[in-house]
């Protein structure tokens, strides 16, 4: 076949991205590509993942549930459509057979397919097609963040909420790289991390993050918040 244009190179790690995906539903835990989750794995169902997970390519699919008010759910509660892939970079094994695991964010998916159980834990075939995007590195300098402006939102959002921060590490890291741990990090509601996620780009996540992040803080504080408009 002839033509000017090469043909593009496949990407290494979009092929090593699994056809079957084990997944984990867990309610206000959000996972982001690059962001970093530690995770204590207790549960039988949930041990039996990561052993598999440990055995094959250390991937699991961090997934929210619909149902509110527990944290964790049952085998046929229904569950978001989307969540991310992350492989495991460190873990433990404990006495008792319980895991400390972190997982790295590869790369969100959309649930194809869900497969039947083994050994109690839910499966999905996953499509990673619309979030390919997730594998490329990021550019800091096509970030338009307002970085001042997302700080003095997070100063009043963790002053509304009573929390603590660690203000030098916040300064140390890239601009996308904070809007990606203040994401996982911050106490959002569920609905709201999920939005987070779905997000389409960093760019869309970023202004989505200051107005949860504005409206938390206004909730609280009343209209004498500091964050800029």
């Amino acid at each position: 076949m002839s033509g000017n244009g090469a043909a593009a190179a496949p990407d290494p790690d979009a092929a090593r991205l699994p056809a079957v995906l084990p997944i984990f539903p867990l309610t206000g835990a959000l996972l982001l590509p690059r962001g970093r989750l530690p995770l204590h794995i207790f549960e039988p169902r949930y041990r039996a993942m990561t052993q598999a997970a440990l055995a094959a390519d250390r991937m699991i699919g961090m997934i929210q549930p619909r149902t509110t008010g527990t944290e964790t759910v049952g085998d046929g509660d229904h569950i978001y459509e989307i969540g991310c892939a992350g492989r495991i970079v460190a873990f433990s094994e404990l006495d008792d057979g319980r895991f400390l695991i972190t997982l790295e964010g590869l790369c969100r998916f959309r649930i194809a397919t869900e497969l039947p159980l083994v050994d109690g834990y839910r499966r999905v075939q996953p499509d990673f097609t619309p979030f390919l995007d997730d594998l490329k590195d990021s550019a800091d300098d096509h970030l338009p963040l307002d970085r001042e402006r997302l700080l003095a939102c997070v100063r009043d959002y963790l002053r509304a909420k009573d929390l603590a921060a660690d203000w030098k590490a916040m300064s140390d890291i890239s601009d996308d790289m904070l809007v990606v741990a203040l994401a996982m990090l911050c106490p959002f509601a569920p609905g709201e991390k999920q939005a987070l996620l779905e997000s389409p780009d960093i760019p869309t996540r970023a202004d989505l993050l200051i107005s949860l992040l504005e409206m938390g803080g206004r909730d609280i504080l009343g209209p004498t918040s500091t964050a800029p408009h």
